[in-house]
């Protein structure tokens, strides 16, 4: 995990919907890489991912 989770700003998707429902946040991390975690429960934690894997995942997810 990333050693300051302090420095991380979370956002959340501008397709979310005003009641939470099924979204997730992203925060930018050094070097390009990503903070994810699920909105709806965001003290569980979150997991990274390298700036190429994120890169994949948002190309899949923009293919539909």
């Amino acid at each position: 995990m990333y050693s300051s989770t302090d420095q991380l700003v979370f956002r959340k998707s501008s397709y979310s919907s005003g009641q939470g429902q099924d979204c997730v946040e992203v925060a930018d991390v050094p070097d390009g890489d990503a903070a994810v975690r699920d909105s709806q429960n965001p003290d569980a934690g979150y997991f990274l991912l390298t700036g190429r894997e994120w890169g994949a995942l948002l190309g899949v997810v923009r293919r539909g």
